[in-house]
Parts: structure tokens; C-alpha cells; sequence
């Protein structure tokens, strides 16, 4: 059976939560493979409406087993808040794996998070202060800590201790702060865990084995390829690849496994955080499509920052389609466009050094205009369409113009945010 990748096509806020949760109903494992608590996922079902930053958006699907891989950025205390709400509120407990392999979001790095942002004052790049790229960079510098190392109490001492004498440095001469001390954190992180252990195992062995017996697995990527740091809008990136190539690192399983990428779009764009956006738009025009956009407006899962809004943006999904490897592409929020006399979209921009229909680099994009053709709007409901040939003819033709646009077939079609819909094409 071949692994399905669920990945975004832009700077994340596609709506990634809701075409997971949809395709984990015909999944045996839903496998999150890499960033942590700094973005989040909305699903909405018949117990309401809940927002996910690190558990996998398979676990309101009873019967589904939920993995943590190893490429995660670990936090226990955001894993047990999500946990914890989930049951609060009438979600059977899920079934969930968590890699010993993930490292551990500390403390210190959510410090050093607000700390930077801080000292960066107006040049700084939009954190959410989760504490993500100290994270990342500790991994990369070999001084992470390891979820295996909470159970084994000298280890996850001499780890952290490694791990502060440099911070400790900073935090007195860059910071102006009072050192930390290791035993302290350790004694933070060793509360949770004992009630960690049950979940904790070997996912590679649990996903390459599930794999072999042809089961149905689904990997679930954070953010978009735009926030990818190789291929993105760097240095306005994630510290984790958001690639669908990823996948199979973040994960544990073989590159050839993965077969199926689903690109996930809206039919307008979004985005919280800096750096470049062509299509934004700014006063009512984008006061009136944020308000429309999604269940409750464009306002982040985690940060609640309003989102910035424009027009989509073909060039920008053409090539984040491109990059993610994307088989087919599942086409989000088309209903909210319904207020719309005529629909703009960015075809190509204007740059310094000419119109183009390529995603240029950072240097060229963040002076490049966008170069809008019109469309017909639909001025209707849309909401309780459930087959592309029930559509306006005006909403047909926008999605196969976005379709001719990208390259990549448009195989599924959101109309509103709950589980009924969406419908396949």
C-alpha cells in the first residue's frame, strides 16, 4: 500500500488539518514527521472545533493510530494540553505513538526564543516563541536531548549541562539574565515523564513494519513549502524542512514508499508571519476577506495574529507544487469567494528584471508586483454543493483556471470547513 503525503503548496494555513482528517478515515496511521507547537491545524466534526499544533490531525478518527516521528520538535506539556482537551470535550483517547528518537523543546528554548525576537526588536522574523529554531539549532549542533534520555535521569542531566554551558554565557553577556541551572530544567522535564512512557517506542520499526504489511499509512506535514528553508522565503522560513521529501526522514520510512502527494491550497492566499507576499492586500478589501475566510475569520491556529490576505497566487503554487512533488492537489475555501462581483488572480510578476512566471528568490520577490487577470465571480452559496458539476459555471471555471495554472490536477474541492464539505473530482 502506498504512503500519502498531506503537505502545503504555500506559507502554510492551507488547511492541511482538514484533508488529513478526511483521508484518515481510510487510514491505519497518521504520522506527523516534522516541526512542533509553532503552527497549528484546524478540524471541526460533530464534537465541534479543535485546534491541533502537535498531535496528528488523524486523532478525532477512532481506530487510527497517531505517530509523533522522530523529526518532530517534541514539547510534552503542549503534547498533554492537546491530549487532555481532546478527552475534555468527548474525543475518545486516541491511539498514540511518540518516537524515542524525537528530541525535546526545553524550556531554555522557548527563553531564548522570546529572548532573540526581543533583542531583534524591528528586524526580527515573526516567532511564535515556541522555542523552534533554538530547538533546531541545539539539533544540528548535537546538543539536543532526546525523548529516550527522560528515562534515563544521569543521561538527561549531563545532556543538559552540555547544552547550558554556552547559553549560560549568553544569557549573562548578551541578554543581560540569570544563568540556569540544569538540574532545575531536568526536574521540569522529568514530571512528565512517567506519564509519557506508555506512548513512547520505536515508531521506524512501527511504521516500516506497518508499510510491509501494505497498510494504509498518511505522513502530515507543518506549514508550506514557502516556509521550507531550502526552497522557501528565506531566511522568513521554518527551521524544518516542509517538504513532502522530507517525509520519509521526519518519518522513518523509505523515499520510495511515499507515492501519493496531496498539495493543499486555498482559493485565495494567507499567511501569518513576515517576509515577502505578493498578492497581499491591505485596508477593507483585506478586512472583508479575512472575516470571511474559514470557520472564524484568517486568524492563526496558534499565534491568533489576523493572517495577511491576497488574491492566489498561481506562481507561488506552481512552484510549491513543484518542490512538494505533488500528484494532486486538494483545493480549500472556494465557497468564501462567493461576495465577489470579479475574482483576481496573480498569473505572473513583475520584477526588476521583467515579468516572469517563475517563483524568483528572496532579493527579486520582495520588490515584484503581481500581474492580475480577472474572473467572473459566482455571487452565491456555495456551501451545500457537493459535486464540482452542481457548481456555478463562474466557480468550474475558476478551479480549472487554477488547475491550467499550477499543472497539477485539482482532485478535491472544500466548500466550507466541516468533514462533509468537500467533495473528489
Amino acid at each position: 500500500m502506498p504512503v500519502t503525503a498531506v503537505v502545503g503548496a504555500n506559507w502554510g494555513d492551507e488547511g492541511k488539518g482538514k484533508i488529513t482528517d478526511a483521508l484518515a478515515g481510510t487510514s491505519n496511521i497518521v504520522v506527523r514527521f516534522q516541526g512542533g507547537s509553532n503552527a497549528g491545524h484546524t478540524i471541526i466534526n460533530e464534537k465541534g472545533k479543535f485546534a491541533l499544533s502537535l498531535l496528528p490531525s488523524g486523532v478525532c478518527r477512532p481506530g487510527t493510530i497517531n505517530v509523533i516521528g522522530p523529526g518532530v520538535a517534541f514539547h510534552p506539556g503542549d503534547f498533554f494540553a492537546e491530549l487532555d482537551n481532546l478527552i475534555e470535550r468527548g474525543i475518545p483517547a486516541p491511539e498514540l505513538r511518540v518516537s524515542d528518537r524525537a528530541q525535546l523543546v526545553t524550556p531554555y528554548h522557548r527563553l531564548f526564543d522570546a529572548l532573540e525576537e526581543e533583542r531583534l526588536g524591528d528586524r526580527q522574523f515573526g516567532s511564535t516563541k515556541k522555542g523552534i529554531a533554538p530547538f533546531y539549532a541545539d539539533k544540528y549542533l548535537k546538543l539536543g536531548v532526546q525523548v529516550a534520555d527522560l528515562f534515563d535521569e544521569r543521561r538527561l542531566l549531563a545532556r543538559l549541562e552540555t547544552a547550558l554551558e554556552a547559553k549560560n554565557v549568553l544569557l549573562r553577556q548578551l541578554y543581560g539574565k540569570s544563568e540556569l541551572d540544569a538540574a532545575s530544567v531536568a526536574e521540569q522535564l522529568l514530571r512528565d515523564a512517567e506519564r509519557l512512557k506508555p506512548y513512547v517506542c520505536d515508531t521506524t520499526e512501527l511504521l516500516q513494519s506497518a508499510w510491509k504489511r501494505g497498510e494504509s499509512i498518511l505522513v502530515e506535514g507543518q506549514l508550506g513549502a514557502l516556509r521550507d528553508p531550502d526552497h522557501g522565503i528565506y531566511p522568513f522560513s521554518t527551521s524544518s524542512s516542509t517538504l513532502a521529501g522530507f517525509a520519509s526522514v521526519g518519518a522513518g520510512l523509505p523515499p520510495y514508499a511515499i507515492d501519493r502527494v496531496v498539495a493543499v491550497t486555498k482559493a485565495y492566499s494567507s499567511c501569518v508571519g513576515t517576509g515577502p507576499f505578493v498578492t497581499e492586500l491591505h485596508g477593507a478589501e483585506a478586512e472583508e476577506l479575512r472575516k470571511r475566510g474559514g470557520d472564524a475569520g484568517e486568524y492563526g491556529v496558534v499565534t491568533k495574529r489576523p493572517r495577511r490576505v491576497g488574491w492566489f497566487d498561481a506562481v507561488a503554487t506552481r512552484y510549491g507544487c513543484m518542490v512538494q512533488g505533488a500528484t494532486e492537489v486538494a483545493l480549500t475555501n472556494l465557497d468564501v469567494l462567493g461576495y465577489l462581483d470579479e475574482i483576481p488572480l496573480c498569473v505572473q510578476y513583475r520584477t526588476e528584471s521583467g515579468t516572469t512566471g517563475s517563483f524568483p528568490v528572496n532579493a527579486q520577490l520582495e520588490t515584484a508586483q503581481p500581474v492580475l487577470e480577472k474572473m467572473p465571480g459566482w455571487r452565491t452559496a456555495i456551501s451545500d454543493v457537493r459535486s464540482f458539476d452542481k457548481l456555478p459555471r463562474e466557480a468550474q471555471a475558476y478551479v480549472l483556471r487554477i488547475e491550467e495554472l499550477i499543472g497539477v490536477p485539482v482532485r478535491r474541492v472544500s466548500v466550507g470547513p466541516h468533514r462533509d464539505q468537500m467533495f473528489e473530482r
